[in-house]
């Protein structure tokens, strides 16, 4: 009798023990390594993009929005050098573990509508040199949500880019004059995403080439229409990037699945040509998918 009390005090420490354990992991914390990616703009006399990020906000599994307290100063950012795969480190911030629905960004942007700022956190840098203030429709206030979900293991990292398309974000109005911005972000965890590289061949000297990926079957022709108001081209893209001069591209951050590509071309007149449409091709997470496709 006296052995089955001893153990029954034993079983009892132990529960104990293992509820505490319990209680103490899931207030436990990890780390967010934030990174951001881009796509091109279509406009051809930009040659840069700059966006100062003010902070972050982030939504622990779909409940209300929290700001990261250790971003703590601006970062200025030309998000239209980071294309192929190259990305730029925002920081590392500590989040309680668990599931996170979305993050918000910051910007010190002008509000449109406002007058010209002479020196805006958000401006495009053209060809020419001159800088145009970059208008943000809501202003700085309710910040930029970017799509997707995430894990924050406890005492650990995960690794996240954001992927700004420019080429969807960036509205030019007022006969050239006006730049606005409507970010389209999603979120890619690096360790679950894929990419695809390779060549395009028998390309032509006087036309520029893009390349886009859609999700499969997503993808219709009338995409290819010019675009109206702040419509962008072929704007179910998943993600597109232009080739370089000798075929080269490289499609980043994409998440495990299946893909159809688009290869077009576009006259210095702006007659715009789907050259090629590629079926069906796997990513999977943490690999390349090495892709030549000749025209």
């Amino acid at each position: 009798m006296k052995l089955s009390n001893q153990l029954s005090t034993l079983l009892i420490i132990s529960a104990l023990f293992v509820s505490c354990k319990s209680d103490e992991l899931s207030d436990g914390t990890g780390k967010l390594a934030l990174s951001v990616t881009d796509a091109p703009i279509d406009a051809s006399n930009v040659k840069a993009v700059y966006v100062t990020f003010t902070g972050l906000e982030y939504q622990n599994s779909g409940g209300s929005w929290e700001t990261a307290t250790d971003f703590t100063s601006p970062q200025v950012v030309n998000i239209l050098d980071l294309q192929n795969g190259k990305t730029s480190l925002l920081g590392n911030y500590t989040l309680k573990a668990g599931n996170y629905t979305g993050l918000r960004f910051k910007l010190d942007a002008p509000t449109k509508g406002s007058n010209n700022p002479s020196n805006p956190g958000c401006y495009v840098e053209l060809s020419t040199g001159e800088k145009m203030p970059l208008f943000v429709p809501s202003g700085s206030q309710s910040g930029y949500k970017a799509n997707g979900n995430f894990s924050v293991p406890i005492n650990g990292v995960v690794e996240v880019t954001a992927d700004f398309d420019l080429r969807k974000s960036i509205v030019v109005t007022g006969s050239g004059s006006t730049y606005i911005l409507n970010p389209t972000i999603k979120i890619a965890v690096n360790n679950q995403s894929g990419t695809i590289s390779g060549l395009v061949s028998n390309l032509t000297s006087d036309k520029k080439y893009v390349i886009y990926a859609y999700e499969k079957d997503k993808y219709s022709p009338s995409e290819s229409n010019e675009p109206t108001g702040e419509n962008a081209r072929f704007a179910n893209a998943i993600s597109s990037t232009k080739l370089s001069a000798s075929g080269a591209y490289t499609l980043a951050f994409l998440a495990a699945g299946s893909y159809d590509l688009i290869v077009v071309s576009e006259t210095s007149a702006g007659l715009v040509t789907i050259e090629k449409q590629v079926s069906a091709i796997v990513v999977q997470s943490q690999k390349t998918t090495s892709l030549n496709i000749a025209l």
